[in-house]
């Protein structure tokens, strides 16, 4: 990884300037489905759409019998996830319209891991971690970007890691590959290299608030993975879980008031938790979900073919 000096940010002005455009579509939009996530309520992980009490569910597709890690576009139309072959020895993503039409394999990369998609601010680029072992038995984590249809692969150069999302269009928001994993934010093109969290400990997975000002990410700083949160400068770190599990896949709400979360549960797989941003009236919603990601917008007639197909 290339070695830039850390830097810390003077503000998140500039962040909720490139989230502004999604929090237009967001309050224009009324679905009640506003989370999507990988279920097991079969007997194989699916895709499916939930209201944020985890009444209201729709199975979207059934891809590989293991599917997860969705992410729906801006747009409400698509769903990026991945899905796994070869045994489970290589992990895809691929692309499915909201009422399960039209699914499309993207990346092909034999024994190689990809997972944990993320759609740029404006539709028109997926990012996801790739993983695997080279040629010394060395393992890698990278971050890679390519087109909605899955063309201009590329890898982000200057840039370790995984757990990486787009903040707007032009930055990422990852934890680094070096150990211990540390929550950092850069450009596409790996400049204004900036960490956040500087402690012996791994950080993961971070998720940055609907209006730019908050990140949640995960956390083994106190001997068991939780949920933690600070601001977008890197102050203020709150532990906001305390569980005997361990907990993954931290996500806001799509107003930001709300955190969702997955932890451990006792038959091997996970169940979805939502709480308030500060961690309080915490209550389970779904049982056996994992990967859970917000939904800020929704394709009214894709809905509805959807809607019918699950009756």
């Amino acid at each position: 990884m290339k070695t830039t000096t850390p830097k810390r940010l003077s503000s998140c002005v500039v962040i909720s300037v490139l989230l502004s455009g999604c929090a237009a579509v967001q309050s224009a939009n009324s679905t009640p489905y506003k989370l999507v996530y990988s279920s097991l309520e079969s007997k194989n992980r699916s895709i499916y759409l939930s209201d944020e009490s985890g009444q209201q569910r729709l199975r979207v597709v059934n891809a590989t019998k293991a599917d997860g890690y969705p992410a729906v576009s801006p747009n409400g139309q698509h769903i990026a996830f991945y899905g796994k072959y070869d045994k489970f020895k290589t992990w895809s993503i691929h692309v499915v319209d909201i009422d399960g039409t039209n699914l499309k394999r993207l990346t092909t990369a034999k024994y190689k891991w990809d997972s944990a998609p993320s759609w740029s601010a404006d539709g028109n680029a997926i990012m996801f971690t790739r993983e695997y072992k080279n040629d010394k038995g060395q393992w890698q984590e990278e971050i890679w970007t390519m087109k909605p249809d899955g063309s201009e692969q590329r890898q982000l150069p200057n840039l370790l890691g995984g757990g990486a999302s787009f903040v707007g269009n032009t930055k990422v928001l990852f934890h680094t590959h070096a150990k211990p994993s540390q929550i950092a934010m850069a450009n596409l093109d790996g400049s204004e290299f900036v960490t956040l969290t500087h402690d012996d400990a791994d950080n993961r997975a971070p998720s940055l608030s609907p209006d730019g000002s908050q990140i949640v990410y995960l956390s083994n700083r106190d001997g068991n993975q939780e949920v933690y949160s600070m601001n977008v400068k890197g102050e203020n770190h709150t532990r906001l879980t305390f569980n005997k599990e361990q907990d993954w896949s931290a996500t806001w709400s799509v107003d930001g008031q709300h955190i969702f979360f997955t932890s451990e549960n006792q038959t091997g797989f996970l169940d979805v938790f939502k709480m308030r941003r500060d961690g309080s009236a915490m209550q389970k919603i779904l049982n056996n979900g994992s990967q859970i990601s917000s939904v800020s917008n929704v394709n009214a007639q894709a809905l509805e073919n959807l809607i019918r197909t699950n009756q």
